[in-house]
């Protein structure tokens, strides 16, 4: 098989994850992993993922539909959806000694743990009204609930599961402790089948990304650390791969870039979340696109270039700018962005609408 080329890998990238709208389940059960994001600009990341892939997706559905879906709340290589089985792979997170617990917090949680059980779901507001914790330092240097805190510890641990949420809040249901995985063979199993979801859901990957990316599987199984380099160094060796522009290319085995075609009728303009798959690795954005996209929601205004929460804006196999969209009082506005000059083809202009209509239906605005 010959090796692809640049623009090759350019339109493998787009046809392998912007597929077909289908259902809700069965893009989740494609995708393998959605990446959650709270901030609404104009609406959650997952929510503008998922419109892309899931026919008459609107802004909630994940949501609100998640109890009836077979997938968990959990940390996976960032806070997301991932399927039931892969949750499943990734538990107990238990024996990582960067995580130990002291001895006040094993008490709390078992505490806490026999209150979720005799309840058989709460919200972080019954637990701080019974039990209130007080407040701890967060990660961001601000103080936040000793209860959330520990609930989201519990989450993490596989002792808690998020049933469903009120109003953006998670409620939680306890769950039985799985036993620790004594097996070198099924815990070996257990990376390598992690490390081939992320890889089919980031292909194709290039080498500087490589081993940055499979090493956030720390997050996902971090009773298993030590043994990532070993797991990523087998992967190479399965993965199919090639060197393109000196740089060398990873993708799954019974894939082939140079015969990969995008889906006929595909809607020629999409405006993607910051976290889709197919922006989401910045070098590789960067290789395949020739600028640098940063998402600057965190940025100081002043030091911004593209806007708050600025959604690439994909043209036929070309991510040529961005654009910003405000909804306020039932009107969307878009503000738009290029990396050079405005495409002055009619057709671009027809599906650049085309795609602001189907971001109102899926708005409801």
């Amino acid at each position: 098989m010959s090796a692809p080329t640049l623009d090759q890998l350019r339109s493998y990238t787009i046809a392998r994850s912007l597929f077909a709208p289908t259902s809700l389940p069965r893009a989740l059960a494609k995708l393998g992993y959605v990446q959650a994001d709270p901030i609404r600009a104009p609406a959650r990341a997952q929510d503008l993922m998922l419109r892309q892939r899931v026919k008459n997706y609107r802004a909630g559905d994940l949501e609100r539909l998640y109890p009836r879906l077979d997938i968990e709340e959990d940390f996976f290589v960032n806070y997301g959806f991932v399927s039931r089985a892969t949750h499943e792979l990734m538990h107990p997170r238990k024996g990582g000694a960067r995580r130990a617990w002291d001895p006040t917090a094993r008490r709390r949680a078992a505490q806490l743990l026999r209150f979720v059980h005799a309840r058989g779901s709460v919200h972080p507001r019954e637990v701080e009204a019974h039990f209130g914790l007080g407040q701890v330092t967060n990660y961001w240097g601000g103080t936040s609930s000793a209860t959330t805190h520990l609930l989201e510890k519990m989450h993490y641990r596989g002792l808690l599961r998020v049933a469903r949420r009120d109003n953006g809040v998670r409620v939680y249901q306890a769950l039985a402790e799985k036993p620790v995985v004594k097996s070198t063979k099924e815990r070996n199993a257990r990376i390598d089948t992690l490390i081939d979801l992320l890889v089919a859901l980031h292909a194709p990957l290039p080498k500087p990304s490589f081993g940055p990316l499979l090493n956030r599987l720390r997050f996902a199984v971090p009773q298993w650390e030590p043994q990532l380099k070993p797991a990523i160094a087998r992967a190479r060796e399965r993965l199919a791969s090639t060197k393109v522009n000196g740089i060398d290319w990873y993708w799954p085995a019974d894939e082939a870039p140079v015969s990969t075609r995008r889906y006929s009728g595909a809607p020629e303009v999409h405006l993607l979340a910051p976290f889709d798959p197919v922006v989401w690795d910045r070098r590789r954005f960067e290789l395949l696109w020739n600028w640098s996209y940063r998402f600057e929601a965190y940025t100081p205004v002043a030091k911004r270039l593209r806007g708050y929460y600025a959604l690439p804006l994909l043209w036929r196999d070309q991510v040529i700018g961005w654009a910003n969209l405000t909804l306020a009082n039932s009107q969307l506005t878009t503000e738009l962005g290029f990396t050079s000059l405005r495409p002055k083809d009619k057709n671009f202009e027809r599906e650049l609408e085309a795609e602001l209509v189907r971001m109102r239906a899926f708005l409801g605005v």
